[in-house]
């Protein structure tokens, strides 16, 4: 009879998480590394990633970082390759960089009154502005996958987690537009990516958060004013951490989600948990 605590085994693996210095990607590395698993921090913010990466192994946890913008997919190749050849072994990897839209985007969720023609509307909306949301949000979760994928197709296992988010299917303003955009075809990509490597015994899926706290777009959440009403807004009164992701991040990097691949799993701190096809 199998265990349990077999299902969720991750001790010694091979994990890297890109983003992972702070907010959710933070929280995936700490559920890993908490439970035995060897991980590896990427991140843009080189003070961050040294802070957290010396908080956690000082605690005895197996972490380090580095620094690596998921937009530079030639470093990025490297510094996954490294970490695979590190560790001996790829297990699992977090899809997890991104940034938010701008200013005003994370206001809709408390409805909050916002400027949105004079500076969200979509003929005030900068090619530099659209390509940075992309590259970041859409093209580095193709080249982590990709990266990924590379290690893992020749022992024919793994895990890909993507993080994508409810923007995907709430519709903002143009404000929002670009961000929307990444995250929904983050999303179909996940599919796609899991259809190719299910032969593999790759597993791909995603991740969906709604309204989570985080530093995230120069940390518009963590206004004590805002949480308190968006948790008016929804139903269990309360906004999501990334500490509520601990579970579900050991449940996808484990063996207790080998039936599961190609699948979006929607968590807000107010609306629970879903599952879209």
């Amino acid at each position: 009879m199998i265990k349990i605590a077999d299902l969720f085994k991750v001790d010694g693996y091979g994990v890297v998480v890109t983003g992972g210095a702070s907010g959710i990607g933070l929280g995936y590395a700490e559920a890993l590394a908490s439970n035995g698993a060897r991980v590896t921090l990427l991140d843009i913010h080189a003070g961050r990633v040294e802070n957290e990466a010396k908080r956690l192994a000082a605690t005895g946890l197996d972490v380090r970082g580095a620094v690596v913008d998921v937009t530079d997919h030639k470093a990025l190749d490297a510094a996954i390759d490294e970490a695979a050849q590190l560790y001996g072994r790829l297990d699992v990897v977090f899809a997890n960089a991104g940034i938010d839209p701008g200013i005003g985007f994370l206001g809709a969720w408390a409805g909050a009154e916002r400027p949105r023609l004079a500076e969200g509307a979509l003929e005030n909306y900068t090619d530099e502005r659209w390509n940075r949301v992309i590259d970041v949000n859409l093209n580095g979760v193709f080249a982590t996958v990709r990266a990924a994928a590379r290690q893992m197709r020749p022992k024919k296992s793994g895990r890909i987690i993507v993080t994508t988010s409810l923007a995907d299917v709430r519709i903002e303003p143009a404000i929002g537009a670009a961000y929307m955009a990444a995250k929904a075809g983050a999303a179909m990509f996940t599919r796609n990516a899991a259809l190719e490597l299910a032969a593999y015994n790759i597993t791909v899926n995603a991740i969906s958060p709604g309204y989570i706290v985080t530093n995230i777009g120069d940390g518009h959440s963590l206004d004590p004013e805002e949480q308190k009403a968006v948790a008016k807004m929804v139903p269990v009164h309360r906004v999501g951490w990334p500490s509520d992701f601990y579970g579900l991040a050991l449940f996808l990097a484990s063996h207790a989600s080998d039936y599961i691949t190609g699948q979006e799993i929607v968590v807000d701190g107010g609306w629970g948990l879903g599952m879209a096809d």
